[in-house]
């Protein structure tokens, strides 16, 4: 009964830790997480539209639409599976879907809280496109 009891114990104590080093849920990360996330070597995933790309993006981030056909096939071939991902969109909600199937697909990801409109907030910097002659 006592080993029985003990294994239980240990299992329950891995899992937690697991748990604690990948997360497995959409739950956001707040900008100075990600900032961290970025500095240890994570991709930077944007899930918006190419307009709203155009109009500003975090430096370093590569584009992969959640809403397009494929999206997942896309962020595959253009991310690399070892490494962490930090997703974000305008707000949360697109990138909260695209940090789903991520997950799914086996990768690490961080979805940034608030999109790019909470980090342009915080006055971090943005990547703007050259303006049009």
């Amino acid at each position: 009964m006592k080993f029985l009891i003990l294994t239980t114990a240990i299992l329950l104590s891995v899992d937690s830790i697991s748990q604690a080093v990948e997360p497995t849920t959409t739950t956001p990360i707040r900008i100075e997480q990600a900032e961290k996330q970025l500095a240890d070597g994570a991709q930077l995933l944007d899930v918006r539209t190419k307009a709203e790309w155009d109009e500003g993006h975090l430096n370093g981030a590569t584009l992969v639409t959640v809403t397009a056909e494929g999206f997942l096939d896309k962020a595959k071939a253009a991310l690399d599976p070892k490494k962490a991902v930090v997703v974000y969109c305008r707000s949360g909600r697109r990138s909260a879907m695209a940090a789903t199937q991520l997950r799914a697909a086996g990768f690490t990801v961080y979805d940034l809280e608030g999109g790019i409109t909470a980090w342009k907030a915080a006055g971090k910097p943005v990547v703007n496109p050259d303006p049009k002659p």
